[in-house]
């Protein structure tokens, strides 16, 4: 006699089933393992001419908080952080050396220089173009400190850095950054020519892109998403020792941004020095 038939085990689940659970296991390891891709240091979108780096393609964008970019007035960001980060810290801004105020966010965002994550705490994700200037014996531009306007000096150490605009590629931020910030001695060495481009140049290939995540120095109590965009440039006309630089206006002719930057911390002064990258 054969063995009677099984019974068919209804309950076991399904191929797809078991792909779509595998699939799951796997996406809650590599979030775990990459936090920065996938919560605190979501990836705005941005048309990249070399990706340096890839995220992983796991991440989804609903998992990506709503992000925030428009505030009527300082006084209503304030108050829509107020219950988003410790008081102790938002009293600090402005106040503590080397910070900046709700005046200089607000400013940020209504420029789309920073985008603030709908989530408690907010995360600030900004994208930033790091402009490394070269010079004589293999030596780089390093901006050592800054002068602010409220009279407390910020030290840097790091190359010449802006912050980049909505849909601006690295290479033009990069331009931008050096014309705002050695604009006052590159002009005057600089007078005969005239086009930018004989005066910056933008090595090829030299592009290189990181994603960092850290508390603001600037906001304390504000976790930060900094998206690096390195690129190596030469620049006509620079002092060869120590020298300093005027931070530019950007705001001139813009009244109500104007009246916003007067009550923000700004930068008077750029202190530059020639280092060896090693």
């Amino acid at each position: 006699m054969f063995p009677p038939p099984q019974q068919p085990l209804t309950n076991l689940p399904s191929l797809p089933d078991l792909l779509l659970t595998a699939l799951s296991v796997c996406f809650l390891v590599s979030s775990s393992k990459s936090h920065i891709a996938t919560t605190r240091c979501p990836f705005p979108g941005r048309i990249l001419k070399i990706p340096a780096m890839s995220l992983s393609s796991s991440s989804s964008t609903s998992a990506v908080p709503p992000r925030r970019h428009n505030f009527a007035s300082p006084q209503s960001l304030s108050e829509w952080l107020k219950p988003r980060l410790p008081s102790e810290s938002l009293a600090s801004w402005g106040v503590k050396p080397g910070t900046k105020n709700v005046h200089n966010l607000w400013l940020e965002l209504s420029q789309g220089e920073t985008s603030l994550a709908d989530s408690t705490p907010p995360v600030r994700t900004v994208h930033v173009v790091l402009v490394r200037i070269k010079g004589k014996d293999a030596k780089f531009l390093v901006e050592s400190h800054q002068e602010l306007s409220d009279g407390n000096v910020r030290k840097r150490g790091r190359p010449l850095s802006e912050k980049m605009k909505p849909n601006e590629d690295p290479e033009s931020a990069a331009v931008r950054g050096i014309l705002e910030e050695l604009g006052s001695v590159v002009a005057a060495a600089n007078a005969f020519y005239s086009r930018v481009e004989d005066i910056v140049t933008i090595h090829p290939n030299s592009y290189q892109m990181r994603v960092e995540e850290r508390d603001s120095a600037s906001y304390p109590g504000l976790p930060g998403c900094y998206v690096l965009h390195t690129l190596h440039a030469t620049v006509q006309g620079l002092p060869e020792g120590d020298f300093c630089t005027y931070e530019v206006d950007e705001y001139q002719g813009d009244f109500h941004h104007k009246n916003v930057a007067h009550k923000a911390v700004s930068v008077k002064k750029h202190y530059w020095t020639w280092f060896l990258w090693v």
